[in-house]
């Protein structure tokens, strides 16, 4: 049970703003930004996702640089507030196509009567897209995706000569195309989180895959959809596989530790060929959710140097290598790294002709920032800091620095190599064929290399 819903921006404006039962007072959400944005507690940068403030419980969750709140005086789940916030955010989206702040307030009437239906009194009613259609009956006011900032080749789906932005499911789920006509397309995204962590000498102490096949229809008629994947995928719990299956489980096999599906798929050929059927619901969802602690090679190889240079002064050296091939092209990556706490001033040093390259050193928290644009597979990008002490260091600078973290997303490849075969819709005619998108994305989870 919550109190109260409400959205705010990167800026701390309420965008949206519903109280459902009364009891928490009206300035709830200026005092949960202030907490957040001064955050000063338990030496910890940024504020928890639970924190209580005077007898109230604040719970948030920030999708696409807003902030998703819920406020309650009970001793409420969590798990599962956080939950609710993150599906009140995917039934916007599903609605208005593009979640950001231009059509949250151009559509505020539509999420006002979105969350009357999703929310009663505080008790949750339903997080369903398609349960919602038939309560629902505005109209969205579409933003026009082209009017959005470029995303860059991550968020590119390709098709032969066909290109689609990685916003081609930023269209609302109950809106057609001028003309009354409906776009016939399905997205297929298996997006895959990675966690690595790297000993002192490189090599790999754990890794861990997390990953989801995402889908979103437009297609008309809910059609039965037939998802194919590889021939040689087995799933394991407690060493030994769970299905019965004849394929191959040698080294090249993918082998999952565990996984979950929708409730719409059907599984009785899954066991035989590998293939998932279902009739996708409205709205995005996730068909499959798997995880994958078999060891993998990690896209990147990070290693660091740090050498005194005097009695003040010491010289950091890192070294990031792109383990992949040179067609795919990692973007926004960030290498994070802890210096000592009497560092006091750090100087950088790029290789030659660097570009799209920006270092930083926050002093509030002794902090090294390294930001590329993108990385090709196969490059190697080296950065050299020289620190300046406040006092002489009497341990070991190594062990008072880092570890480094790094942060990265890479388009078109999982290093899984869980693959859709073919993704096949059952045709009304034979001059229906719909577009089929498929992209493969891969996000840093948990990136580090001791030092």
């Amino acid at each position: 049970m919550i109190s109260q819903f409400f959205v705010l921006s990167q800026r701390g404006d309420n965008i949206v703003f519903r109280d459902y039962r009364g009891d928490v007072q009206k300035g709830s959400a200026e005092i949960f930004f202030r907490k957040v944005k001064f955050w000063k507690e338990d030496d910890e940068e940024e504020a928890p996702p639970v924190f209580n403030v005077d007898g109230v419980n604040y719970f948030h969750v920030k999708v696409v640089g807003l902030l998703f709140v819920a406020t309650t005086r009970t001793n409420t789940s969590p798990s599962l507030v956080l939950e609710l916030l993150q599906r009140v955010a995917r039934v916007i989206k599903d609605y208005l196509g593009v979640l950001n702040e231009d059509s949250l307030r151009k559509n505020f009437v539509l999420v006002y009567e979105l969350l009357d239906e999703v929310i009663d009194f505080g008790f949750v009613q339903t997080t369903s897209t398609e349960v919602l259609k038939s309560y629902v009956f505005n109209e969205p006011i579409v933003v026009d995706a082209g009017r959005l900032p470029p995303l860059g080749p991550a968020s590119l789906f390709m098709q032969g000569t066909k290109r689609m932005p990685g916003t081609a499911i930023t269209k609302s789920v109950v809106a057609n195309e001028p003309g009354g006509r409906k776009r016939e397309e399905i997205f297929v995204d298996i997006i895959e989180k990675i966690s690595v962590t790297f000993s002192s000498s490189g090599y790999i102490l754990t890794s861990e895959i997390d990953g989801t096949i995402q889908m979103k229809s437009y297609l008309t008629g809910n059609p039965e959809i037939r998802l194919a994947l590889n021939d040689d995928l087995s799933i394991e719990r407690g060493g030994r596989s769970i299905y019965e299956y004849g394929g191959s489980s040698g080294a090249g096999a993918v082998i999952l530790d565990d996984c979950n599906f929708h409730e719409s798929v059907h599984l009785e050929s899954f066991d035989v060929d590998r293939t998932l059927s279902l009739v996708p619901p409205d709205g995005e969802f996730p068909v499959m959710n798997y995880r994958i602690t078999q060891e993998f090679k990690p896209p990147f190889r990070i290693n660091t140097l740090i050498e005194e240079a005097g009695q003040l002064k010491a010289e950091v050296i890192l070294k990031i290598r792109a383990e992949f091939l040179s067609s795919i092209t990692a973007n926004t990556i960030v290498v994070q790294m802890p210096l000592p706490k009497y560092t006091t001033r750090v100087s950088f040093e790029l290789e030659p002709g660097a570009t799209g390259q920006t270092t930083d050193f926050k002093e509030s928290n002794r902090r090294l920032e390294w930001n590329l644009k993108k990385i090709v597979g196969g490059s190697e990008h080296t950065l050299r800091a020289k620190l300046t002490f406040s006092q002489e260091s009497h341990g070991n600078i190594t062990k008072e620095a880092g570890p480094v973290s790094m942060t990265f997303t890479i388009p078109m490849y999982n290093p899984s190599r869980l693959q859709v075969k073919y993704l096949q819709i059952a045709k009304k005619s034979k001059t229906y064929n719909p577009y089929r998108w498929v992209r493969y994305v891969t996000q840093a989870n948990s990136y580090v290399a001791r030092i």
